[in-house]
């Protein structure tokens, strides 16, 4: 039986290519979900919506649509700011499984909300964190776990060009290499925007630099290079795995080579099987998630722990880059980010 799927937020998804954040492109390319409904505030978005999709039931009212239509599962890709009220207002109809983009939330307090509601309810949560899907980054976790750099030191990450909009990306890819241990700490600061223009989108999420110790005794290093693809370092007691251009090239180095020889060697990694792969394998978890009732690769302590770090380095920051125990006190911090999407 195919699950039914409803969308909230179509702005990205009115061409019919594979394409991140193009969620109806992935809904589409499985045979295991229907779309039955869109949601948008927008009256032309909903048209081409519509015209690229086929004909279904399209909403600017988005309590009409759970109550009209009962989704099986429901695809948020509207702003943050609506995020936690939309989830509740889903879990309320009977969704089972929610798709959701990034980023979470405005603030740990609507965080908490959501996570709350997901797990009370029980339905499945997919936080559409692209690389818990990536083939890549799945075969680098699998031979870190078998311990090719031998027990992990330190982790680097490199690129991140805001704290909360896409900083979760960097903090939860590097978690899901080490196998999910849990953030303990979170010291940081947040770069000075001042001599930026006062319209910058910068301003809104800026970027900013954090250490992040976790349980299982290792450090992540939070690096702020905008502009830059996702790159990660992954030190250890046997050697060093060097991620470069999104897991497009990798490096190990070892020690104890031959004379001469600087132990560094090209690692083979899986290639990127077209378009966005990452797409209908979230959507297909979160079939399998609802059906089982399993979690998903990327589900609610996932996000709750990608969430939580962005915020805990503004935090840090404000205390002169004071370490901050987690779950961080102060939930009431809110940093609405880049204003795209519903409002």
């Amino acid at each position: 039986m195919r699950m039914r799927v409803a969308i909230a937020g179509c702005h990205r998804m009115l061409q019919p290519q594979l394409a991140g954040h193009n969620f109806a492109s992935a809904c589409a390319a499985l045979p295991e979900t229907e779309m039955v409904a869109v949601y948008d505030r927008g009256a032309e978005t909903r048209a081409d919506f519509v015209r690229c999709w086929g004909e279904m039931p399209a909403y600017d009212d988005y309590a009409a649509m759970l109550r009209e239509v009962q989704p099986d599962l429901l695809c948020i890709a509207t702003r943050q700011t609506l995020h936690a009220a939309q989830i509740e207002q889903a879990a309320a109809a009977g969704v089972r499984g929610i798709l959701c983009d990034k980023p979470l939330a405005t603030s740990l307090i609507e965080s908490d909300r959501i996570i709350s509601v997901c797990r009370e309810q029980g339905i499945a949560l997919a936080f559409a964190l692209d690389r818990r899907w990536h083939d890549a980054y799945r075969h680098l976790r699998r031979l870190i776990a078998e311990g090719i750099v031998g027990k992990v030191t330190s982790v680097l990450a490199f690129g991140s060009p805001n704290l909360i909009n896409h900083g979760c990306h960097w903090y939860d890819t590097a978690l899901m290499l080490l196998n999910d241990p849990e953030p303990l700490w979170v010291s940081g600061w947040v770069d000075d925007l001042s001599n930026e223009p006062a319209d910058s989108r910068r301003r809104m999420d800026p970027a900013g630099r954090g250490q992040v110790g976790l349980d299982n005794g290792a450090v992540l290093s939070i690096m702020a290079d905008g502009g830059q693809r996702p790159a990660f370092e992954v030190i250890g007691e046997a050697g060093r795995l060097l991620i470069l251009q999104d897991a497009e090239l990798c490096y190990l180095w070892t020690e104890g080579g031959a004379a001469g020889e600087s132990g560094l060697r090209p690692l083979a990694i899986p290639p990127n099987p077209g378009p966005w792969p990452a797409g209908p394998a979230m959507v297909r978890d979160l079939v399998m998630a609802v059906a089982s009732h399993s979690p998903t690769a990327c589900d609610i302590e996932q996000a709750r722990r990608a969430t939580e770090i962005g915020f805990a380095i503004h935090i840090s920051h404000m205390r002169d880059a004071a370490r901050v125990m987690l779950p961080a006190m102060d939930r009431t911090l809110s940093i609405p980010s880049f204003p795209w999407g519903n409002e």
